[in-house]
């Protein structure tokens, strides 16, 4: 992996799902982290994708008199259509019924078994079809998976991963690398886990066909999480290590739910650690979504599907909500009312408010053009105090970009609106107008100026509103990175700016 680029993933989703508003938050994390990547300078690979063997799959063909293919080609098109309609910027898709996914993925088995850590045996425990997961006695609670599905007793002939042999190595990978799973909390559960004991996996199913055979033993398909776990390194051209498996692996982060840490934290590393393949730098486990307060499920007929939330509300609203609403890492909760008010106080009242109030003064009062200020007075700007708290503002806001903390970037935003809205109150330009036409000009160009800050780091939340802000302040497009943010490509005096329009409009409380 060449120090500039930066490889981020979503899950692949599974294709029997519909995509609701985890799906939408899983994405759109991963997409705000890898738009402030590429606006930092990085080359950013951001793939995600679909998970389309399994005998879940199957099944539902079945009922519905389509082949499995058929029934995934059908289906997967939903999640491309998803990332989409969240202006997702994702650099590929795989499907794990792709040739080059399967081509990975038999040469990832074949590596494991090369290796000594693929045996054949007879495989006797519960299974649950809905999880695509083995569980143990221990593990079930009032005869059901810990995650409330039906668990059937399977026993048929398996091959199994050696994966106890890897416990004592995966405490100490994760002890030498503390980062590796965030949040801590789920660090924690995770070596909990692995110290409780690791018993070898079943990694091959015989009592259905929709799936990828096991290499020279075909009455076997591949277990399905061997196989979709793959797809983070098949999509780099694996078992080719050029290309873009060499610019790209390991992967910078792996944005999951908690409900697939084990996989991604625990099989995912071993598996690697077999294959003598470099394991990720991060695995990022985010909370699950309530619905106004009630667990989200299909039973109960809550769950929150994306696009009509789209529909509603428009698409940069409900962006900046799901990012603004939670911390990154715990539960949240969506609630109709918080998205309304989220969206009326801080990106209508307070960014919208000071990007209208700050443009319509200076078109209607400089000319339709910025304030004329000179080049002493802009050096001056950069010396003061609240311009030197910006530039370290932005510093931090991409540390802790690099930290995955999205909250703490969003604070700072707002932070710097909240500040520059005061400072149009007290200094009252308006006022000015009469009395001291030079200074009125130098109040309103420090906010121009600070709201091409605003806009600059607003890009990976609300990248749609950002282009528009950026438009009516005359910023040049090859002029958005964070490289930027500096006075060498500070506003030009009297360059000519369009008639500024309303960008967050508000939202009536029904």
């Amino acid at each position: 992996m060449s120090n500039n680029s930066f490889y981020i993933t979503t899950p692949i989703y599974y294709v029997n799902d519909v995509p609701h508003i985890g799906h939408a938050y899983t994405s759109l994390a991963a997409d705000v982290i890898a738009r402030f990547m590429r606006l930092n300078g990085r080359e950013v690979m951001y793939l995600s994708g679909t998970d389309e063997h399994g005998q879940k799959v199957e099944k539902s063909a079945l009922s519905k008199d389509l082949s499995p293919q058929e029934f995934t080609d059908k289906m997967s098109i939903r999640f491309r259509d998803l990332l989409d309609a969240l202006n997702i910027d994702y650099s590929d898709f795989i499907r794990t019924s792709e040739e080059r996914h399967k081509v990975g993925v038999r040469a990832f088995w074949e590596k494991l078994k090369e290796n000594g850590d693929i045996y054949l045996g007879k495989y006797s425990g519960w299974y649950s079809v809905r999880d695509e997961a083995f569980y143990g006695e221990a593990e079930l609670v009032d005869g059901k998976a810990p995650t409330g599905a039906p668990v059937e007793w399977v026993e048929e002939s398996s091959y199994f991963f050696a994966l106890s042999k890897w416990q004592d190595k995966l405490l100490a990978f994760y002890e030498a690398n503390p980062d590796f799973i965030r949040p801590k909390s789920r660090r924690n559960e995770v070596i909990s886990f692995v110290k409780g004991g690791l018993t070898d996996l079943s990694i091959s199913r015989t009592s259905f066909k929709w799936g990828i055979p096991v290499p020279g033993d075909e009455e076997h398909v591949i277990y399905v999480w061997l196989d979709a776990l793959t797809n983070y390194i098949s999509a780099l051209g694996y078992p080719n290590e050029d290309g873009n498996y060499k610019k790209f692996w390991p992967a910078s982060a792996h944005v999951v739910g908690k409900d697939i840490l084990r996989f991604h934290a625990v099989y995912w590393p071993a598996f690697l650690m077999s294959a003598n393949l470099e394991l990720p730098k991060s695995i990022i486990a985010h909370g699950w979504w309530t619905n106004e307060g009630e667990k989200i499920s299909k039973s109960v007929g809550n769950v929150i599907d994306p696009f009509k939330l789209i529909e509603d509300f428009g698409l940069d609203p409900v962006r900046y909500f799901l990012m603004r609403e939670v911390i990154f890492g715990s539960d949240g909760n969506y609630s109709r009312d918080n998205l309304i008010q989220r969206n009326n106080s801080e990106l209508a009242n307070k960014i919208g408010n000071l990007m209208q109030r700050t443009c319509s003064f200076v078109f209607k009062n400089c000319e339709s053009a910025m304030p004329d200020v000179s080049s002493e007075f802009i050096d001056s700007l950069y010396k003061s105090e609240f311009f030197v708290k910006l530039q370290e503002l932005v510093k931090d806001s991409i540390s802790e970009m690099e930290n995955y903390n999205i909250n703490k970037a969003l604070d700072n935003i707002i932070d710097i609106t909240e500040q520059s809205n005061i400072y149009i109150d007290q200094e009252a330009p308006w006022s000015l107008k009469n009395t001291d036409p030079a200074k009125m000009n130098e109040v309103l160009y420090g906010l121009v100026e600070t709201l091409r800050y605003i806009a600059i780091l607003l890009q990976p939340f609300t990248p749609g509103s950002a282009a528009k802000m950026l438009d009516q302040l005359g910023v040049p497009s090859s002029e958005r990175l964070f490289e930027h943010l500096t006075q060498d490509f500070a506003i030009k005096p009297q360059s000519k700016i369009e008639q500024p329009v309303g960008l967050f409009p508000r939202f009536e409380v029904k």
